[in-house]
């Protein structure tokens, strides 16, 4: 049994997690509090396994909550955080500071979206209660850290995708801050809220040498360059000519997401074949997985993050399962890695 602390100013959403929580049959709400006074005499008593924590409290509001916990007590924690811009941008600070994953808090007449979704909300909440927490985080690398290519020079036919879910924000953070600004063209897919995305692009933006950006429809994929998929859509790659190009589309979820990182892998197997490279990082389910065999069919080098350094060991377990992985590696090992193959296949097609 899961137990889990739901922590959150406003009676209606205690009473309204509460209720979704314990249809889960395996997950149980041991107690509930209304401020962060009350969570930390509810920790000390109960000891949960996780914790639901609103970011917008009277008194010490959830970041500095969320903070202290994980300086005296850490323990799996999702944040629910209001919807929209203002929201997200506290939303990402949370995920720096340490916690899992955010649920959005959406508006009232939302509610009931909220409980169709609920089988979702508790198949989160079980991945956030097995993720592993101690050490995971780390800074930013400073601006020395980063891995120097000077000298090669990359083809314009080759492309780096990357797929991610719970903990993908600061892995993929991990990785794109020790890349070179002479990197190819990067497709990346993070499952995370449609308002948060293009937060997320800019706080990436202001860390790396590379640039990242929210992906439009139909733009030119650039050297230098990551693309992120707008919370809104499937990111797909489509070439013509010599040129890749991006594809945004709002079909049916794949994996019970969108954007999907099989739907991106798939088109990047076909678009690029033996030209990219796919990379899978941590995240709960299997979304991923199938889209890396693709690749790796197609001639792709595939990584995946390893099991000690995830945050939660699904998609990629997944992919290693499915013989789709060409090497598994620590995640501070991996940028490294990828920008050391790129460097050989170009010395090897020169």
């Amino acid at each position: 049994m899961i137990r889990v602390l739901v922590v959150d100013d406003s009676a209606l959403w205690r009473l309204l997690l509460t209720e979704l929580i314990n249809e889960g049959g395996d997950l149980k709400v041991v107690g509930s509090a209304p401020d962060a006074a009350t969570a930390r005499e509810m920790l000390r008593a109960l000891n949960p396994d996780l914790m639901t924590l609103d970011i917008e409290m009277p008194g010490m509001d959830g970041l500095a909550f969320l903070g202290e916990t994980m300086r005296s007590r850490p323990l799996p924690v999702m944040m629910v955080s209001a919807y929209g811009a203002p929201g997200s941008e506290k939303a990402l600070r949370a995920l720096e500071l340490g916690a899992v994953d955010v649920l959005e808090k959406p508006g009232g007449k939302s509610l009931e979206a909220l409980r169709r979704g609920a089988e979702d909300i508790r198949e989160r909440l079980r991945a956030a209660a097995g993720a592993r927490i101690a050490g995971r985080r780390r800074a930013a690398p400073p601006a020395a850290a980063g891995i120097p290519a000077a000298g090669v020079h990359f083809s314009p036919g080759r492309l780096v995708a990357i797929g991610a879910s719970t903990g993908g924000t600061e892995a993929i953070k991990e990785v794109l801050t020790r890349f070179p600004e002479n990197m190819p063209g990067m497709v990346i897919v993070q499952h995370m809220p449609e308002s948060f995305t293009a937060s997320f692009a800019r706080r990436l933006d202001s860390l790396c040498r590379v640039r990242v950006r929210e992906a439009a429809h139909n733009e030119r994929i650039l050297p230098g360059t990551a693309y992120l998929a707008p919370g809104h859509s499937h990111l797909l790659v489509r070439r013509i000519g010599g040129q890749f190009f991006t594809e945004l589309s709002r079909g049916e979820p794949v994996n019970r997401h969108r954007p999907s990182v099989d739907v991106l892998f798939h088109s990047v197997a076909e678009a690029a074949g033996a030209q990219a490279l796919g990379v899978i990082l941590t995240g709960m389910g299997k979304d991923g997985a199938p889209g890396m065999l693709a690749m790796h069919r197609a001639g792709a080098w595939t990584i995946a993050q390893d099991q000690a350094s995830c945050v939660v060991y699904g998609m990629p377990r997944e992919a290693v399962a499915l013989g789709a992985v060409d090497e598994t590696l620590p995640l501070e090992q991996v940028a490294a890695r990828v920008v050391s193959r790129l460097a050989a296949a170009e010395r090897a097609c020169g």
